[in-house]
Parts: structure tokens; sequence; C-alpha cells
């Protein structure tokens, strides 16, 4: 796959207001590993390749465990994800499939369950943010670094 554009380079005062809103949430009070899992999730859904390989590292970084994110795609059938988390990740792919769930009440109620209003407001605003960086990764084929295989070569 071949990109087709630096985007950073092309709208780089748009990227920057983007690059802004992400900083605010990641300042938000959020606990970094649901930052991590939501953007993940987020990622999985949309099928973005990069995000998908920049947030499994950023998680890693932070501490979060292989175990736990081979089986981010499958949490409903894990005992591994705390129900902030599970209402987190039930609300990440209510918002990120918006048309077609219409974010439902159920789910939503979940989620103010165990999220203030301003926690639901930051989580909301952090699955917006990872979906526009998705948008932009996928419709401008940004290719996720490749690590050569030393034992395939």
């Amino acid at each position: 796959m071949k990109p087709r554009m630096n985007f950073y380079q092309a709208a780089p005062d748009t990227i920057k207001a983007l690059s802004a809103l992400e900083a605010q949430v990641q300042a938000s009070g959020l606990e970094q590993s649901l930052i991590e899992l939501v953007k993940t999730r987020a990622s999985q859904i949309n099928g973005c390749a990069y995000c998908i390989n920049m947030h499994t590292a950023d998680a890693r970084k932070r501490g979060e465990t292989e175990q736990r994110l081979y089986l981010l795609n499958a949490w409903r059938e894990s005992p591994l994800y705390t129900d902030r988390e599970r209402a987190a990740l039930a609300w990440t792919e209510a918002v990120t499939l918006v048309s077609q769930t219409h974010a439902p009440d159920d789910i939503y109620e979940v989620v103010r369950a165990n999220f203030s209003e301003a926690e639901t407001v930051n989580l909301t605003m952090l699955i917006a943010t990872i979906n526009a960086w998705n948008r932009l990764a996928i419709s401008f084929r940004a290719v996720h670094p490749v690590r050569v295989n030393v034992a395939a070569a």
C-alpha cells in the first residue's frame, strides 16, 4: 500500500486543531489504560492498521498486557475487563457505529452508571477523536512502521 499524501503537511493548522482536541482528551482525567483500550477498539472496528499498530504499542508501553490486547475484539466473552472498561467499550462500539446503533439508551445507561456527566462527554470526545484520526489514516493510506523479521528473512 502506498500513502496518498501526508495530511500533516497538507493541512497543518487543521491537524493542529485535532491534535489540540487530542491533548484535551488526554488531560481529561480518564485513565490512560482506558484511553488506549478505547482507541484500539475503535481502530479495530474501523479497520485502521496504522492506528491499531500505534495504540497497541502505546498500551504495552504503559503496562497493558498482551492478553487483554489480544482479547479486546472479544471483550464481552472475557473476564479480563472491569465494569467501567466494559461500559466504555460498549459505548465505543455504539458511537463508532452510530449510523447503525443510534447510541442506544441501554448502553448509555450503563455508561452513566460508570461515568460522571463530564467523564461521559470526555469519553465520547475520545471516541470521536480516534474516529477522526482513523478516517484520516485510512483515507490517505497511512502506513504503519514495518519491522523486518530476521527469522523470516
